[in-house]
């Protein structure tokens, strides 16, 4: 038996109207954007790597709402973060920012942010100079959907012997 072709559709009677599911190519899709996240993982912790840094542990609770956190770095000195706002710190405001090295010649000084409960992202602020030993700049926090975010202010110093820093905890609250 010959199969009939209709002339209009070019169809023999017994084919699909639909071409099959693609499978593979869906298979190929899904792979790609696990690896495109998983690249940036993996990248946007390798930028943030502090494995070079040698960290010291404030000593002491204060509040950068408020006033300057001090931090002693083992036997080398010690460092000052302040924020410099008229109330509280704000996500997405501008955050003035001074930090302060004594006994120690810091080349250079960098703020990251860091959410200490979830990843917010990369928010490192590398600061100017302002002289031997005091650094400033601009800083900013992201946006967080909680009611108050838990945030860590990270100084890292670049010293002739390596890098070394020191963290100071905050909370802020949504506005």
């Amino acid at each position: 038996m010959s199969s009939v072709t209709d002339p209009a559709t070019k169809k023999t009677p017994g084919s699909a109207a639909t071409p099959p599911f693609p499978v593979l190519t869906t298979l190929i899709l899904v792979t790609g954007i696990a690896l495109a996240a998983f690249g940036w993982y993996a990248f946007s912790h390798w930028i943030r790597g502090s494995d070079d840094v040698t960290w010291y542990p404030p000593e002491q609770e204060c509040n950068l709402h408020q006033e300057g956190c001090t931090a002693t770095l083992g036997d080398r000195g010690n460092v000052a973060l302040k924020v410099d706002t008229e109330g509280r710190i704000e996500a997405l405001e501008p955050l003035p920012l001074e930090v302060a090295v004594q006994g120690i010649n810091a080349r250079s000084a960098t703020v990251d942010f860091v959410g200490r409960d979830m990843d917010m992202g990369l928010n490192r602020f590398s600061l100017e100079a302002d002289g031997p030993n005091r650094f400033s700049g601009l800083g900013q926090l992201g946006v967080c959907t909680q009611d108050v975010m838990p945030w860590r202010a990270r100084v890292i110093l670049e010293t002739p012997s390596g890098r070394i820093g020191s963290w100071f905890d905050f909370d802020v609250a949504r506005s």
